[in-house]
């Protein structure tokens, strides 16, 4: 084993492990993990969609209705807020608490706190999912019947949430009419929301929207995609000064978008542009004692490197080795892009492409699962947010190396996603990016796939808002709510929603 047991480096990883066990044995009293401060509840945004919600609640699907859950009473759902013009308006008011559906009373209570045993939806909010799918499907009235006490009273009121979606097929997102009629709408969407300059905010949307507006078909997403393409090749060079602002992602999103767009369009332009961020990314990964920031020993002395092995091999979040170093996620998007710009006949360094593979390989468990950065950070069953694994699975999955390791290792990822789906929209960072990229690793299993779909359907029904487009939920790292968060989970679900149609490399193409 690489790893100094006595390091302090050890030690540090040790009781995150720790920790992150007492949250998964903690009692069980909500659904996400949120705080005595009042996070994740307290936070607000100042503009956008949800500017006048005054905190970070559950959106409940196309109702209007955002929630909050309670330690007290968790068998119900606290009103928090009312969009006006929704199907709840006038019928539901702030502080009313939702206690069942359908006449029936929530059967089980929420649960808190992050890890193994407390991952997934139970109780009022997956019983609401439910019944909202029921109330939207053809054989339904499109009515929903929310049983609700308000102050001492307790009485039945139907909100009228009509049938124009209805409910997801059991193949969803496949052969699916509801997935179709919002794919179509977030996709036009993507496109009204489309900035000047060809960019739709940060990395996450410039990877998402435009793969998925690719994936379309249509002349008017393609031209899009083709305005976001031209973005990142303005944006990218092969020699960057800017030494902060986490700009290795922009260079993996660019690189994986543009190699997607040669690899339908063929345009030739781009394969100098893909060169230039080939070689920016060379230079970035971190290979050598000597690219160690000289910071770094003061300002995070428990991640600088014990030795030459560690880390080795990956990215962070700015070149070289910063901070606390190259993580996982970003190591297997690294992976990705290599894979990527291989198949659009850029040559890599396929020493520096094994080096990157044999990071994720270092922080994979014995059941497929990636941890945080290049060491395990639990037994060889354990399991968490699986972002990583979904990048570490596509990157494997794409390999352009013959070796029948690489697809091995992808179909590993791929079946602890499945086995393990509970998780999917409550990962690290920007939980909807790890949702991109499970789905994209699941995907290398179709079994695997359905699980995670399965699992999941609550918070698909759910995260579709009233008025368009889907909505950031409460989450683990409680990250990424801001005034953007809708346009960033809509390119996220229209991705995913995408991927049976397998018209791009990434989604099985070819």
């Amino acid at each position: 084993m690489r790893l100094n047991p006595c390091s302090i480096r050890f030690f540090k990883t040790c009781v995150a492990i720790i920790i992150c066990w007492n949250f998964a044995n903690a009692n069980a009293v909500a659904q996400v993990h949120y705080y005595e401060n009042g996070s994740p509840w307290s936070r607000k945004v100042n503009s956008g969609p949800d500017a006048n919600v005054p905190g970070w609640f559950y959106n409940l699907g196309v109702t209007g209705l955002r929630v909050e859950l309670t330690a007290d009473q968790p068998k119900t759902l606290l009103v928090r807020y009312v969009f006006p013009d929704s199907p709840a308006h006038r019928k539901i008011f702030t502080g009313d608490r939702i206690i069942g559906v359908d006449g029936n009373l929530f059967t089980k209570a929420h649960q808190n706190g992050y890890g193994m045993k407390v991952f997934g939806a139970v109780g009022p909010i997956v019983e609401f999912a439910q019944s909202l799918e029921n109330s939207q499907s053809k054989k339904a009235n499109g009515r929903i019947e929310l049983l609700v006490r308000r102050g001492s009273e307790q009485r039945t009121v139907v909100l009228a949430v009509g049938k124009r979606y209805g409910a997801y097929a059991d193949s969803f997102p496949d052969s699916c009419k509801k997935t179709d009629l919002i794919l179509a709408e977030l996709l036009d969407a993507l496109v009204k929301n489309q900035k000047p300059n060809g960019s739709f905010g940060n990395a996450v949307h410039n990877t998402f929207a435009p793969l998925a507006l690719l994936a379309s078909g249509k002349r008017q997403h393609f031209q899009a995609a083709e305005r976001c393409v031209e973005f990142h090749c303005r944006e990218t060079k092969s020699k960057d000064n800017r030494v902060s602002g986490l700009i290795n992602w922009r260079y993996m999103s660019a690189a994986i978008v543009i190699s997607e767009y040669y690899l339908q369009t063929k345009q030739a332009w781009v394969i100098p542009e893909l060169q230039q961020i080939h070689d920016y990314l060379a230079e970035s990964q971190y290979l050598e004692m000597s690219q160690i920031n000289p910071r770094s020993k003061e300002t995070h002395p428990n991640s600088y490197p014990q030795g030459p092995a560690d880390a080795r091999g990956g990215w962070g979040h700015n070149p070289g080795f910063e901070g606390y170093g190259p993580i996982a996620m970003l190591t297997g998007q690294g992976a990705l892009a290599y894979a990527m710009m291989h198949r659009c006949g850029i040559e890599i360094d396929r020493s520096k492409h094994d080096a990157a593979y044999d990071f994720l390989q270092r922080a994979t468990g014995a059941n497929g699962y990636v941890w945080y950065e290049d060491q395990l950070g639990g037994g060889p069953e354990s399991w968490a947010d699986m972002g990583r694994t979904g990048a570490s699975g596509i990157a494997n999955f794409l390999s352009p190396y013959e070796d029948s390791v690489y697809l091995q290792r992808a179909k590993k990822h791929a079946q602890v996603i499945g086995d393990h789906p509970e998780s999917f929209p409550d990962t690290h960072g920007s939980p909807v990016m790890g949702m991109g990229y499970t789905a994209l690793a699941a995907n290398v299993d179709p079994d695997s796939f359905r699980k995670l779909m399965d699992s999941n359907r609550w918070w698909f029904a759910l995260a579709q808002c009233h008025n368009g487009g889907f909505y950031y939920q409460p989450n683990r790292d409680n990250a990424g709510y801001g005034p953007d968060a809708r346009l960033l989970t809509s390119s996220v679900v229209a991705f995913i929603f995408s991927i049976p149609k397998h018209n791009l490399t990434v989604t099985g193409k070819d």
